[in-house]
C-alpha cells in the first residue's frame, strides 16, 4: 500500500495564517497523490490527506510540539530538535533556510488538539487500518511513504555522479526488507533516474512507526525531485508529469511483483 501525507491542500477556514498562502503551497508536495494514482487500479491502496502539513503534519510524532508556538505550556509536549526549529508537528516558520514566521500569534492548547483530533490521528487510523488490513489478508504488508523533494535539495545519486532524482529511506534499514529497497532502486534506476538511498532523507515518524521488517512489515519512503514534474515557482505542472506519473504506475507494479515472489519467503524467515 501507499500514503502521501503532504499533498493536501485543503486550507481550514480556522488555520488562522498571517502569512500568505502562496508561502505555504511551497511546503505541499504537489501533486504526489496524482503521482500515484494508478496503485489503486493495480491493486495497491493509496491514503492522501487532504489537510496540507504546513497546518498539522502526519509525519511528526504527535507530542513533537514547539513550545515558542503556544500561548502556554503543554504538559505532553516532546519538542524534538525539529520542532525546535520550527518545523515540528505545527510548523511556526515557514522553513528552516527562510524562517519567516506563519502566524502574528501564539496557538492555544485548544488549537493544537482541534487539529491532531480532527486531521492527525483521524489519518493515523486510517493508514493503520490500511497497513493491519493488508497484513491480515497476505501474512506481510510493504508499505511506500511518498514524497516530494524541492530542486535544491542538493541530493547526490548513489553514485556520487549526478544530483539524485530520487531518494529512497529505510532509516539505515529499520524499517524495510533489504531486497525490497534494492529492488525500488533497481526498478527506478532502469527507468534512468538517478537514486540516492538514507541520504539525506532517511524517513521521518511514519515509516518510523509504521516499519517493523522483523514481523513482516515493511515501510520504505520515497522522495521525488520536484524538478522531474513542476515549475516549483508557478506551481503547474511540467511536460514531464506525464512520463513520471507513467513510471510511478510501473515502480508500483514492479514493487507488487516482489512482493508476491518474497512475501512468503519473508515470512518463514
Amino acid at each position: 500500500m501507499l500514503d502521501s501525507p503532504h499533498s493536501g491542500s485543503r486550507y481550514p477556514e480556522d488555520f488562522g495564517h498571517a502569512c500568505p498562502q502562496d508561502w505555504l503551497r511551497a511546503t505541499e508536495d504537489s501533486y504526489v497523490d496524482e503521482i500515484f494514482a494508478a496503485a489503486p487500479a493495480l491493486g495497491a491502496p493509496l491514503l492522501c490527506a487532504q489537510f496540507p502539513r504546513c497546518y498539522i503534519d502526519a509525519n511528526r510524532a504527535e507530542d513533537d510540539i514547539d513550545p515558542k508556538l503556544l500561548d502556554r505550556p503543554m504538559p505532553h509536549a516532546r519538542p524534538t530538535a525539529r520542532s525546535q526549529m520550527g518545523v515540528g508537528l505545527i510548523r511556526r516558520i515557514y522553513k528552516q533556510s527562510d524562517p519567516r514566521p506563519i502566524y502574528d500569534r501564539r496557538l492555544t492548547a485548544r488549537e493544537v488538539e482541534g487539529r491532531i483530533a480532527r486531521c492527525y490521528r483521524p489519518y493515523h487510523a486510517a493508514l493503520k487500518a490500511l497497513l493491519d488490513a493488508t497484513f491480515e489478508d497476505f501474512g506481510a504488508v510493504f508499505h511506500l511513504n511518498c514524497h516530494s523533494m524541492p530542486g535544491n535539495s542538493g541530493t547526490w545519486s548513489a553514485d556520487g555522479k549526478g544530483l539524485a532524482d530520487m531518494v529512497l529511506g529505510d532509516r539505515d534499514g529499520s524499517t524495510c526488507d533489504a531486497g525490497f529497497t534494492a529492488h525500488a532502486r533497481a526498478s527506478l534506476e532502469a527507468m534512468g533516474y538517478r537514486v540516492a538511498v538514507n541520504n539525506p532523507y532517511k524517513g521521518v515518524e511514519i515509516i518510523r512507526r509504521y516499519g517493523r521488517p522483523r514481523k513482516n512489515r515493511h515501510s520504505l519512503q520515497l522522495e521525488i525531485h520536484r524538478g522531474l514534474y513542476m515549475d516549483e515557482a508557478s506551481r503547474l505542472k511540467t511536460p514531464g508529469f506525464a512520463k513520471l506519473q507513467k513510471d510511478m504506475g510501473q515502480l508500483v507494479s514492479q514493487l507488487i511483483d516482489y512482493t508476491r515472489k518474497n512475501s512468503l519467503d519473508l515470512a518463514a524467515d
